[in-house]
């Protein structure tokens, strides 16, 4: 059954790509030359069509066979690529603007099941314990196994108040662990600072959505109307990235203006862009450039920028950036990996396909995709050493991940890697992992905030080595 069901996944291709041909893509698929549609590749998909459509146990619908033959379609090119039904349009939309009813975990898939990236900070899902890295195999009773990534996560979330079985296998566990978490509304406040000391400030970005730029502006304002900033710590660990031109505008905050942000590369034209820091790459409603009220301390405020296995896609490119054009000091592990563009093509006015579209490079050159950025300071999570950082799931992790491919050309030589400040460095490969508490960010306990601390006041960092793939 289970080859059958492969066959029909990889003979859908091509009728639906004819199906999609038909329905209004005339212009996306005209950009490439073919000489012909797979009429043997379309005559078995119909033959497997007409076979389900007469022999299948129970009737079935042709809204669903062709829906589910999109949806196979794009979940077999990579973990980004999606359908969007209504819901899932819905909450695409939803979700940028930073509210929505839910659990709070930002989702891959692995080996046919929903994995968790990362948990939102404050929400739900991360206070009930679960960490990223777990595998969910049933969300309630519905197993995980070959569902959908699109209809995990509408099962994940709903109305406030009501609650959600996740059954959960975790690395170094013998058994599923369970957790009933209740829904709320996810409303996520994507910019938080506080003043550290006096003259050291602390601005954390937990996602990149629709207002982060101004919200950074606020609240970089509010520390610096407190006195002279001697040094700032731009904590993005565990944020999952969201909207492009929140990166590129959180970048142009610290960057010159016009400094080269990020580059795309892809099949098309119009995928091989780059991205400056200008107000029309990253502020594009009409209104006053928010960057504008922003204090000049922003660009020459010393930095260290926090990251981990947990930041992601726009916060890669923010943190690839400021490292490359020396802007700051990346410290923490090595980021998520996640360089992929996803451009959405509407189908109808409420549903549309997720399409991985081009890759992301640093200003340098440097593919992000199933790389990442790789810190000037490797800094383990705690003071013990504990390598749970490097247990976590990455983008190279993911079945079918988009490889990472050398720059398009003319972007620059990729840097060499630059000694660090002087530091102490130990070995932590032989530390246990387990029974690690959840740091909170930002807090006295926070081990790397601490290091990034010592760096700024040019004190001695405790590093850890590098793995031999860091």
């Amino acid at each position: 059954m289970s080859r059958k069901l492969q066959i029909f996944g990889w003979v859908s291709v091509g009728l639906i790509s004819g199906v999609l041909f038909s329905m209004g893509f005339q212009a996306v698929a005209q950009r490439e030359t073919r000489s012909s549609l797979p009429i043997d590749e379309l005559r078995q998909f119909a033959d497997v069509y007409g076979a389900i459509k007469a022999n299948y146990v129970e009737p079935v619908e042709d809204k669903k066979l062709i829906t589910e033959a999109i949806s196979g379609m794009l979940t077999g090119l990579d973990p980004h690529s999606a359908y969007l039904d209504a819901d899932a349009f819905k909450e695409l939309q939803v979700g940028t603007q930073g509210e929505f009813g839910g659990l709070g975990l930002e989702v891959g898939t692995e080996d046919g099941f929903v994995k968790v990236i990362s948990p939102i900070e404050g929400t739900p899902a991360e206070k009930a314990g679960v960490k990223a890295g777990d595998l969910i195999i049933k969300i309630d009773e519905r197993a995980t196994k070959g569902l959908a990534l699109n209809e995990a996560v509408k099962l994940m979330r709903g109305k406030p108040k009501t609650s959600v079985t996740l059954t959960v296998s975790r690395k170094g566990q013998t058994r599923p662990l369970v957790f009933t978490i209740v829904r709320d509304v996810i409303q996520i406040q994507s910019v938080r600072s506080k003043m550290l000391e006096p003259g050291f400030g602390y601005i954390r970005i937990t996602q990149f959505q629709e207002h982060t730029v101004e919200n950074l502006v606020k609240h970089f304002n509010q520390l610096a109307q407190q006195g002279p900033l001697t040094a700032l710590v731009l904590d993005l660990r565990n944020d999952p990235g969201g909207l492009l031109n929140g990166a590129i505008g959180v970048s142009a905050a610290f960057l010159p203006e016009k400094t080269l942000v990020v580059s795309t590369d892809g099949r098309q034209d119009d995928a091989k862009r780059k991205y400056f820091a200008t107000v029309g790459d990253y502020h594009r409603s009409g209104r006053e450039d928010p960057l504008a009220k922003i204090s000049p301390q922003s660009k020459t405020v010393p930095m260290v920028v926090l990251v981990n296995s947990g930041s992601a896609s726009a916060s890669e490119i923010v943190a690839g950036a400021l490292q490359d054009h020396q802007r700051a000091k990346i410290l923490g592990t090595q980021t998520f990996g996640k360089g992929s563009v996803q451009t959405i093509l509407p189908l109808t006015s409420n549903t549309a396909i997720k399409l991985t579209t081009a890759r992301y490079f640093t200003p340098k050159g440097q593919s992000i995709q199933a790389k990442g950025i790789s810190p000037d300071l490797w800094v383990e999570e705690t003071a013990d050493g504990a390598v749970v950082d490097r247990l976590r799931v990455r983008e190279a992790d993911l079945n079918r991940h988009l490889s990472g491919k050398d720059a398009p050309a003319k972007n620059g030589e990729a840097e060499k890697q630059k000694p660090a400040q002087k530091s102490e460095q130990r070995s932590s490969a032989e530390t246990p992992a387990k029974d690690i508490k959840p740091i909170e960010f930002g807090s006295p306990d926070d081990y790397q905030l601490q290091q990034a601390l010592n760096h700024l006041k040019g004190k001695p960092v405790v590093t850890s080595a590098r793995p031999d793939n860091g």
